[in-house]
């Protein structure tokens, strides 16, 4: 299986699906290993560039993955652009309110979570909005972004997917600076939280470069920052369990949600 095929395969059904909002898409898939626990939990955000076309369920399979090696994920949906709501500062306000929910719910029956070994991961998009929820959010203090779109500004410049950092902040960094300033964790400071960063050199959806001036800034800031490359690697290999690279990807998620 190619790693894009996790795009459209179907992975193992969620032991749970958890509404933290109202909207359709404001719930969070819920898998929790054997055991009464408590397990260390991953509050994952998938990506798609903030696009409504694109679900959480790639991500089912990296979340299945970490369950097998003992660690519960909350998979989190939230509206996109093109869902009503969706867009900055909707989507942000969504994950938000859904780590807010894991909190809330931290003794739920069917959880059974370590909110001390809590780590918040995203791939693509989902990397910026995991970075961003810990600027936001001082209680996050582990995160982990695979192949993020950590600098929207960046992203802007180098006019990636279709020029996705306009349609999510509503225009370009001259007409809404503000929304820049706020959601592009390149511009917000992150002291609290310990950072890896995982990106392959051969991403050709969110180059390699974007994660790598990120980690080199938020170094001379004094921040706890780890970029961890893998040469000769797409964008997709890292959130796949079936990949040669996800070994390296599964220790940097139990390194964050074990020490």
């Amino acid at each position: 299986m190619q790693s894009e095929d996790i795009l459209s395969k179907k992975p193992l059904d969620p032991d749970l699906r958890f509404p933290y909002g109202q909207d359709p898409n404001q719930f969070a898939d819920i898998r929790v290993p054997a055991g009464k626990g408590p397990h260390p939990v991953v509050f994952f955000i998938h990506g798609g560039y903030w696009r409504a076309k694109y679900d959480l369920t790639y991500a089912g399979h990296l979340c299945d993955a970490l369950k097998k090696a003992g660690i519960a994920t909350w998979n989190v949906e939230y509206r996109r652009v093109g869902n009503p709501g969706g867009g900055w500062p909707g989507t942000f306000e969504d994950i938000r309110s859904a780590y807010r929910s894991l909190h809330e719910h931290k003794n739920d029956s069917l959880a059974r979570l370590d909110l001390k070994k809590l780590c918040v991961a995203g791939h693509s998009a989902g990397g910026q909005l995991a970075l961003c929820l810990a600027a936001f959010e001082v209680s996050v203090t582990r995160v982990l972004s695979l192949a993020g779109v950590v600098d929207l500004r960046r992203a802007w410049e180098l006019h990636l997917s279709n020029d996705a950092a306009v349609d999510f902040l509503g225009g370009s960094p001259t007409e809404v600076p503000d929304h820049y300033r706020e959601a592009s964790p390149a511009e917000r400071q992150i002291p609290q939280a310990r950072q890896k960063l995982i990106h392959g050199t051969a991403d050709d959806s969110v180059p390699y470069e974007i994660s790598q001036s990120y980690a080199a800034k938020k170094k001379a800031a004094g921040e706890h920052v780890e970029l961890i490359t893998l040469p000769s690697t797409g964008h997709f290999e890292i959130v796949d369990p079936g990949s040669s690279v996800w070994k390296q990807v599964e220790n940097a998620f139990i390194s964050l949600t074990r020490s």
